[in-house]
């Protein structure tokens, strides 16, 4: 009997050690790429060249002090935000209410709506026609063309509809019978009672959002209006012709000229690239909870 107990014993604590080798090995590939990239920015040209793995070489963050030097790094960080903000608002917004009118069944053509939304899931006239109906509709080289056409997405509109589904009737009903206005229970019960699926498609949609550059490239030529993506895009095409330009726009020390002299067209990629991923990951540990919770309960029906 102890024989057998202490057998279980170790095959417990075998399997867990497994388990944990494997969930770190997986962790570490998962990580180290993006950490591999930072090393990189903040290390010297010679010390990349020799090459390293896990610490940097010649730490040095003037990359990024010349990054943030430059006015359209900035300018379009500013630009992201905005449309990260504002259009992630929106979306969510417009989403979760056409979701609950299609739940309504006093609405008109309800069923024919939401599975004419659906279907644009599947079906997609592509780049030409996409490019004229934005020139058409006036949102070349205007804001509103990152924030209009994703207003309502039909995925969300999925989520947020079998969420809503899954709700106590009787909620409404109560509101409806103390007189409550429509409005009114959308915002006051609805929208609160759904902060897990709201939360999960809020993410979703920023992180759609911030990495969004085609509609930039395609339909906005001023320069005052570029994001972040966009300017990376450009960064990471002409890397070295703006390393040389930032080496040119140190001070009058001969410490900053030598310190300016080390930066290199990888230091520019992997330093643009760590200012474009670093804010959108610091959403997730604020939306996580939410966002798996709204993940398995809007999953309750089909």
């Amino acid at each position: 009997m102890a024989g057998s107990v202490y057998k279980s014993s170790v095959s417990r604590k075998s399997f867990n050690l497994l388990n944990f080798i494997i969930l770190f090995t997986f962790t570490f590939l998962c990580v180290y790429p993006l950490y591999y990239i930072f090393i990189v920015s903040i290390s010297s040209p010679a010390g990349v060249a020799r090459g390293f793995y896990l610490f940097p070489t010649g730490v040095s963050f003037v990359t990024y002090e010349m990054l943030f030097r430059r006015d359209d790094l900035l300018n379009a960080f500013f630009i992201s935000v905005m449309r990260t903000v504002i259009g992630t608002t929106i979306t969510v917004f417009c989403s979760a209410f056409i979701a609950y009118l299609v739940t309504k069944e006093e609405m008109f053509f309800r069923k024919f709506v939401y599975r004419f939304m659906i279907v644009s899931m599947y079906l997609h006239a592509g780049l030409i026609p996409w490019f004229i109906t934005m020139r058409a509709y006036g949102l070349q080289n205007n804001f509103f063309v990152y924030i209009i056409p994703g207003a309502v997405n039909a995925f969300f509109l999925i989520l947020v509809k079998t969420y809503i589904e899954s709700l106590p009737a009787s909620l409404e009903e109560s509101a409806a019978m103390d007189g409550a206005s429509f409005m009114k229970i959308f915002l006051a019960i609805i929208l609160p009672l759904s902060k897990p699926i709201i939360a999960t498609i809020a993410v979703f949609a920023a992180v759609g959002q911030w990495n969004a550059w085609m509609d930039n490239f395609f339909l906005v030529h001023d320069r005052n209006l570029r994001t972040i993506q966009l300017v990376l895009y450009n960064y990471m095409d002409e890397a070295t012709r703006i390393a040389a330009s930032m080496r040119q726009m140190g001070g009058g020390g001969a410490a900053d000229a030598g310190r300016m002299m080390a930066i290199t067209a990888v230091n520019v990629r992997m330093a643009a690239t760590i200012v474009t991923v670093v804010p959108i990951i610091l959403v997730y540990p604020y939306m996580q909870k939410h966002f798996v919770k709204g993940i398995m309960l809007g999953a309750i029906k089909g």
